[in-house]
């Protein structure tokens, strides 16, 4: 765990240090060094442990590294909405993953009291990653952001906020006074953004499994490399017109799998007299893990052929004009 933290310390650092913006070639290597980093742990987890308790970790890592990716569509619709230089984007994307680290790491001590404490809970987490899951087919990432601008709004009505950026300073000097820039404005609208994604994400990885230690460590992973992946992906991640619909059917299938998981340790007095519910399904790890990366690679491979399809449609489109 130590380990992980120092790797992740160091690569926000030399973010700080050395703001420029990466080629496709970094990022590509330091996405690969994660994803690698993240395939080793879990080879660790089978050597040291047991090959359930490294399925459990894939799954959960898979899971949260889809959601995290979603969570880059925010970013990006943010960086263009505030006009964020490209070059000191690294350090605000910096801040928005200490940000998400330190609310996951707050929801999972809160989710792993409640477990231990209140079987029931799996009801409510079932339930809310199903309504998350209707919700993400059939909201789009804009309206998250319009809840956010009455915050906004008043930030700027009662903050004195300077027009332009200065850098990827927070405060600047104006005539003498001390304003905050719009990097204040950015990393409260990152801020609203981790918070909506970490009461999102913890439910559907306790969801796979209720070992605090290996939610907390797939949760590290999946920020580890994200924000590499943001420059990788650039544009192309707006276009995974599909990828959306992926996550909503993962997220749908946990929340079921929750359910299942509730009554099949039911204590509820009025459901079947406060007894187990023996018909109820266990679904393992291995069965989650190749429904979520089929769900995923299925969306993923959809976005791209409609892309292509959309291109090549296009050049017929100016051949003909």
């Amino acid at each position: 765990m130590t380990v992980l933290l120092i790797i992740l310390t160091v690569d926000l650092i030399m973010a700080y240090k050395r703001p420029h913006i990466p080629s496709t070639r970094e990022s590509a290597l330091w996405v690969g060094f994660y994803v690698s980093l993240a395939l080793i742990f879990a080879l660790m987890m089978f050597l040291l442990g047991d090959v359930e308790q490294a399925g459990q970790f894939i799954a959960g890592w898979v899971t949260e590294y889809s959601l995290s990716i979603d969570n880059l569509f925010v970013f990006v619709i943010i960086m263009g909405r505030f006009s964020v230089p490209r070059k000191y984007q690294q350090e605000v994307l910096m801040v928005g993953i200490l940000i998400a680290l330190i609310l996951r790491g707050i929801f999972i001590l809160l989710g792993a009291q409640l477990i231990e404490n209140f079987s029931f809970i799996f009801y409510i987490f079932g339930a809310f990653l199903l309504y998350t899951a209707i919700r993400q087919v059939f909201e789009n990432h804009d309206s998250m952001q319009e809840t956010e601008s009455g915050i906004i709004r008043f930030l700027r009505k009662h903050i004195n906020i300077s027009p332009t950026f200065d850098g990827g300073k927070v405060r600047t000097v104006i005539d003498g006074k001390k304003v905050f820039t719009p990097i204040l404005v950015v990393f409260v609208a990152l801020g609203l953004t981790d918070l909506v994604f970490a009461i999102d994400s913890i439910p559907a990885i306790f969801g796979i499994t209720t070992d605090p230690f290996i939610v907390f460590t797939a949760n590290i992973f999946a920020l580890m490399g994200l924000r590499q992946l943001y420059f990788l992906l650039g544009d192309l991640i707006d276009k995974l017109e599909y990828l959306h619909y992926g996550i909503a059917f993962v997220l749908g299938f946990i929340g079921v799998k929750l359910f299942f998981h509730a009554l099949h340790i039911n204590e509820l007095p009025f459901i079947n007299g406060g007894e187990n519910v023996l018909w109820a399904p266990e679904i393992s790890t291995w069965a989650s893990l190749i429904v979520i990366l089929v769900s995923m690679a299925i969306s993923v491979v959809a976005s791209l052929v409609k892309m292509n399809h959309d291109k090549k449609r296009e050049l017929a489109d100016l051949s003909i004009g």
